[in-house]
């Protein structure tokens, strides 16, 4: 099996809005998001072989959640020897102002 670069993502914002608020309610006072900045993930996109980003779930050095980022091939291998990124921007503290997805 592999990826397909080009498959059809999107999601409406009301579906998007009920599955974050789900897990907000299941994990209530949790970091709501990771955000990253758009150099890091076109490092990682730009990769030789690079079809597909993929993140990981992960704790910080606080044991708040976060994400560590990575390439992967179309076969699903990960692109570990290349680019990864981590220290994303957790929300809170770095939080939007309210809207559908956050609140």
């Amino acid at each position: 099996m592999s990826f397909d670069p080009n498959k059809n993502h999107s999601i409406t914002l009301a579906a998007a809005a009920e599955m974050t608020e789900d897990y907000r309610n299941a994990n209530p006072g949790a970091r709501k998001a990771v955000a990253f900045g758009k150099t890091a993930i076109q490092n990682i996109l730009n990769q030789n072989n690079c079809e597909a980003l993929k993140c990981y779930f992960a704790l910080d050095a606080n044991g708040d959640l976060t994400l560590v980022l990575c390439g992967a091939e179309a076969n699903q291998d990960d692109l570990v020897n290349g680019d990864l990124a981590d220290h994303g921007y957790g929300d809170p503290p770095y939080s939007s102002s309210p809207n559908a997805l956050n609140s």
